[in-house]
């Protein structure tokens, strides 16, 4: 089992929903942290509170993930500092909702440098160390969204495909070096994520923040390659493209997001 108590881990998208509540969560167990997100006053505040209620090391390190330089400026600046990194949750996503066409280009390209760019290059410049000294862990949070083509988040699905086939890869090739790596594949969930969106889901339909990372980190110390940290019935539509055509799944995935409001 992963040693959390002394260890550190960085969390991305740390200053809300799944990422503060990975935060305390992991604090809770004795991990240092070092938090990064866009919102440097909140993010201050949160590092400052964990610290405080937990008696861990605290870092908030200010960054936008949309950069392309933006992973090599965390190492740098870790390096800078002293801090090994023991576990890294790539937690931090973008989504947009609607048409694609309709939607800035330039934001499409934000989405895929979040939730795939960043992700494999924290990946690999933490993942080397991790395999060098033995030891370490990696979370990539992708989706239920991953199992399919889906309409009107189009690029988003596309990139949490993309994070679940990348992480399985990686735990393969990373087999006996100590380091092991997982992709968490939750359904809706009561954050910020569909904040500005109109859509017809209900909080009560959606999972609680502290159950996904509970079940998240659970898998995690079970050595699963991809967690499923939804209710039943999340986990049972990912089944749906293992056994009908792609057609029709494409088809079902476009009246499920319609249904959720996400096409306007």
């Amino acid at each position: 089992m992963f040693v959390y108590r002394g260890s550190t881990a960085l969390i991305t998208g740390a200053s809300k929903g799944l990422g503060k509540v990975f935060a305390e969560t992991l604090a809770s167990r004795g991990m240092n942290l070092v938090l990064v997100a866009r919102s440097s006053d909140v993010l201050n505040a949160l590092a400052e509170d964990i610290a405080s209620r937990y008696g861990v090391n605290c870092v908030a390190l200010n960054a936008d993930l949309a950069a392309p330089e933006a992973a090599i400026k965390i190492d740098d600046e870790l390096k800078r500092r002293g801090i090994r990194i023991d576990l890294l949750v790539n937690n931090a996503g973008l989504g947009l909702t609607g048409s694609f066409l309709s939607h800035d280009f330039k934001k499409e390209q934000s989405a895929i440098q979040v939730n795939v760019q960043t992700v494999v290059a924290l990946a690999h410049l933490f993942g080397r160390g991790m395999a060098k000294r033995g030891t370490g862990g990696i979370i990539n949070l992708a989706s239920n969204a991953s199992f399919q083509p889906l309409p009107h988040m189009a690029t988003y699905a596309a990139t949490k495909a993309f994070v679940l086939f990348f992480s399985e890869a990686l735990q393969f090739e990373l087999v006996g070096t100590g380091v092991h790596v997982m992709a968490a594949c939750p359904g809706p969930t009561a954050t910020s994520f569909f904040d500005g969106v109109s859509t017809n889901v209900s909080p009560k339909d959606m999972d609680r923040s502290e159950s996904v990372v509970q079940k998240t980190l659970e898998a995690f110390d079970r050595r699963k390659a991809v967690a499923y940290p939804g209710r039943t019935s999340v986990r049972a539509a990912t089944w749906l493209s293992r056994f009908l055509p792609r057609a029709i799944v494409v088809r079902l995935a476009a009246m499920a997001s319609a249904k959720m409001g996400l096409h306007s």
